[in-house]
C-alpha cells in the first residue's frame, strides 16, 4: 500500500499575502476555483491571516462574501482559514464573545478547517477559539508558532503540542513562518512530537531561505501527515515551495498525494500571467522573489519581508531596509524572544523601523509594544528586557500574569447599538468589531456601489 501524504494549497492566502501582501482580488482567482475544487487538495488555505484586512482596507471586498464565493464555486474541496487565537484576524486581543462569534461565523459561511495559532506560543490564548470551533462543527488545528532562540527547546514544543492535543484539537501544525527550519530540525521536532501526540501533524514553512523543499521531504520522512505548498507562478521566495514539484518528487518516492496533474497544470497556467502583471506593475517586488538567507539571522517570515517593504516604500526610506532588518533581532531579543509572526512580527518590525529612522533605540516605542510589555499579549518566551520594563510600566512594577481577554468586556452589543441602519448582517458587526474604520470605509463604498455589475479581469478558465 502505497504511503498517504496530503497536501494544503495556499495561493489564495498566504502565498498571495507573502508575495504581494494580499493584493490579489477575488475578481481575478475566481475564474479559477471550479478547476481548483477538482484537484484533491487535501483543503485549501483561502481565508483568514491579512486576507480579511486586506479586503477592507485596499480591495473594497466584503471578505464574508468572498468567503462564501469560494465555497459555491468548491463544494468538494475543505476550505481552511488562518486564526489568531484571541486576536482572531486583527493586532490586538478581542472579547471573549467577539472570539467566539467569529469562529461560528467564519463555520457557518464555509470554512472546514480553523488553524488557530497565538504569536507567543499561550495556550490560554487559543482556547476560547478552539472551544467554540469545536462547538461549530469544524476541524480545530492548534498550532505551534516556530521560532528558534535558547528557550525555544525540543522538551518545550513537545510540551506545547501535547497541550494542543488536551484542549480537544484534531490537527496540529508546525507553523515555520520565516522559513528557517531545517531538514534536521524539523525531523528531530516532528519525532519528539510524535513521542507526546497521536494526532495528525501538520507543517508550514516558507522557502525563504532555501531550505523549505529540503525540510519537506525530511518531515515527510520522520511521519508528517500534511504539507502546505503554492501552485507554481505563486511559489518560492517568501512563499511556500512548489505544488506541483513536491508532489512530483514525493509520487517519485512511493507517496499518494491524490492530486490531478492535468487540473493542477490549469491552475498553474492560470495564474502565471497574473504573476508577470504583478511584476511588471510592481505589486510583487523582485526581492521577494529572491532566496534570502539572512533570514537564518534575522528570522523574519515572508509577510514581515514584503510588508517591511511596502512600509519603507511609502516612507521614501527602503534605502534603510538592511538596517531595519538588522534591529529586528534586537528589538526581538529585548522582548523576550517572541516568534515573528503576526501580530508580533508586525509589531517587532514596526519598533525596529522606529528605532532606525529615529537615529535612537525606543525614543518612541509603540502602543502595540507598550501593550506586549504590560502583558496584554500573554507571557513572554523569556524575560523581557528590564530597562524597557521599568521605562514603560515604572519602577518596580511587573506585567500582568492573568489572561488578558478576562478583563476586556463584550463588544458585541455595543457595536450592535453603533451600526443601526448599517449593518446588514452578524458578519457586518463582526467586521465592524475587527477593523472599525476599516469596515465603516467598505460600507460607506458598498451603499454607494449598490446595483453596480462587477466585471472579471481574467477571462473564465475552461
Amino acid at each position: 500500500m502505497p504511503k498517504k501524504l496530503k497536501i494544503t494549497e495556499t495561493v489564495l492566502r498566504d502565498a498571495n499575502q507573502s508575495l504581494c501582501a494580499t493584493r490579489l482580488p477575488m475578481s481575478e482567482f475566481k475564474p479559477i476555483l471550479e478547476t481548483m475544487n477538482k484537484v484533491g487538495y487535501h483543503s485549501v488555505e483561502c481565508w483568514g491571516g491579512a486576507t480579511f484586512d486586506s479586503c477592507l482596507r485596499y480591495l473594497n471586498e466584503d471578505p464574508w462574501e468572498r468567503l462564501r464565493t469560494i465555497r459555491k464555486a468548491m463544494p468538494d474541496t475543505k476550505l481552511q482559514m488562518l486564526l489568531r487565537g484571541q486576536n482572531i484576524l486583527g493586532y490586538k486581543h478581542y472579547s471573549d464573545d467577539t472570539v467566539r462569534a467569529f469562529v461560528r461565523k467564519s463555520v457557518e459561511n464555509g470554512i472546514d478547517i480553523i488553524r488557530i495559532f497565538d504569536a507567543l506560543n499561550d495556550m490560554r490564548n487559543i482556547e476560547t477559539a478552539v472551544d467554540e470551533c469545536l462547538k461549530a462543527g469544524g476541524e480545530a488545528q492548534g498550532t505551534i508558532s516556530y521560532t528558534q532562540s535558547p528557550v525555544h527547546t525540543l522538551e518545550n514544543y513537545a510540551k506545547l503540542g501535547k497541550q494542543i492535543e488536551e484542549l480537544g484539537c484534531q490537527s496540529l501544525c508546525i507553523k515555520d513562518m520565516a522559513g528557517v527550519m531545517s531538514p534536521q530540525e524539523v525531523y528531530d521536532l516532528i519525532t519528539a512530537l510524535k513521542s507526546e501526540v497521536k494526532i495528525p501533524i501538520v507543517v508550514h514553512t516558507h522557502a525563504t531561505t532555501g531550505l523549505g523543499s529540503m525540510t519537506y521531504l525530511k518531515a515527510v520522512e520522520a511521519g508528517a501527515d500534511v504539507i502546505d505548498c503554492a501552485i507554481s507562478p505563486f511559489a518560492g521566495g517568501t512563499s511556500q515551495p512548489c505544488t506541483e514539484a513536491m508532489d512530483h518528487v514525493l509520487v517519485q518516492m512511493g507517496y499518494e498525494t491524490g492530486l490531478d496533474r492535468a487540473a493542477m497544470r490549469k491552475v498553474n497556467e492560470f495564474f502565471e500571467p497574473i504573476k508577470k502583471e504583478y511584476v511588471k506593475e510592481g505589486k510583487i517586488n523582485p526581492f521577494v522573489m529572491n532566496v534570502n538567507t539572512n533570514a537564518l539571522h534575522y528570522k523574519i517570515p515572508g509577510g514581515m519581508l514584503s510588508n517591511l517593504i511596502a512600509n519603507l516604500t511609502d516612507m521614501k526610506a527602503l534605502d534603510r531596509l538592511d538596517e531595519v532588518l538588522a534591529e529586528v533581532p534586537n528589538v526581538r531579543k529585548d522582548m523576550g524572544y517572541p516568534p515573528l509572526v503576526t501580530p508580533l512580527s508586525q509589531m517587532v518590525g514596526s519598533q525596529a523601523v522606529n528605532n532606525v529612522l529615529m537615529g535612537q533605540r525606543y525614543k518612541n516605542i509603540t502602543k502595540e509594544i507598550r501593550a506586549y510589555i504590560r502583558g496584554e499579549y500573554g507571557k513572554a518566551p523569556a524575560e523581557i528586557n528590564p530597562e524597557l520594563v521599568t521605562k514603560v510600566l515604572g519602577e518596580g512594577n511587573k506585567p500582568m500574569e492573568g489572561r488578558y481577554a478576562e478583563t476586556l468586556k463584550p463588544e458585541i452589543p455595543e457595536a450592535v447599538k453603533k451600526l443601526e441602519g448599517i449593518a446588514e448582517s452578524e458578519e457586518d458587526v463582526l467586521s465592524y468589531v475587527a477593523f472599525p474604520q476599516q469596515a465603516e470605509k467598505f460600507f460607506q463604498y458598498r451603499e454607494e456601489h449598490k446595483g453596480v455589475k462587477v466585471t472579471y479581469s481574467i477571462k473564465k478558465v475552461d
